[in-house]
């Protein structure tokens, strides 16, 4: 196992199409549910156990090497709103596209063509992590650190916060994104005896309201 492909993976400059996207905190700023570091870090906390958690869970389990396909219906059926449907295989096939040139695998290869139209992200996350030699823990900790990090880095933009705050959000948050990783993976372990749908499916029926909503906006700063 790589440490190094780990950072590389989790990284914010890692060209899989993540910083186009608010993790629903535009909506969030536009309602002015969020409108300061306390605030930004109740949001954040409440995707992480919710949408974070389904997230992580669906990685480690492809990391570990369950059948993407079956995953990434275990994925659709988790996500209600077509406009996440939607933005899930997008950011999937964006994700596919870098770790595919950075991790080349037979893996990778069978799932671009299996499903041209894009997998769910945290499907390609899990079989990436595979691929560069990561452990379904590793897959799970990316998974649930990228969706409150994607949140707390737009709200910089969004609020003109100070990014000093929005650092100290994250790290607020890391005993959190830990027990989260942690469940994620030991109900990825039970997939093998039980089928997918002992995976988590918790939702956070406000994230897909606004979703669809923000997909309607004429003018968003934001792709999602």
């Amino acid at each position: 196992m790589s440490r190094t492909a780990l950072l590389v993976l989790a990284d914010g400059r890692f060209p899989a199409g993540d910083h186009a996207h608010s993790g629903g905190v535009e909506a969030a700023v536009a309602a002015r549910a969020v409108h300061d570091p306390v605030t930004l870090y109740a949001f954040c906390r409440g995707r992480l156990h919710t949408a974070g958690l389904t997230a992580a869970a669906l990685a480690a389990a492809a990391a570990a090497g369950h059948d993407p396909l079956v995953l990434d219906e275990a994925a659709d059926a988790r996500t209600p709103a077509p406009a996440l449907r939607a933005t899930a295989r997008k950011l999937g096939r964006q994700l596919l596209r870098a770790a595919r040139a950075a991790w080349p695998c037979e893996a990778l290869e069978r799932l671009a063509s299996d499903l041209p139209g894009g997998a769910h992200q945290p499907v390609v996350l899990g079989v990436a992590a595979q691929a560069a030699g990561l452990t379904a823990p590793d897959a799970a900790h990316v998974a649930a650190f990228g969706n409150v990090a994607g949140p707390a880095t737009a709200a910089v933009r969004l609020l003109g916060l100070d990014p000093f705050d929005a650092t100290a959000v994250l790290a607020r948050l890391c005993d959190d994104v830990d027990a989260v990783a942690h469940e994620a993976v030991g109900a990825a372990a039970r997939v093998t005896d039980e089928g997918p749908g002992v995976l988590p499916a918790a939702s956070s029926p406000l994230l897909d309201i606004t979703a669809e909503q923000h997909a309607a906006w004429p003018t968003r700063l934001f792709a999602s």
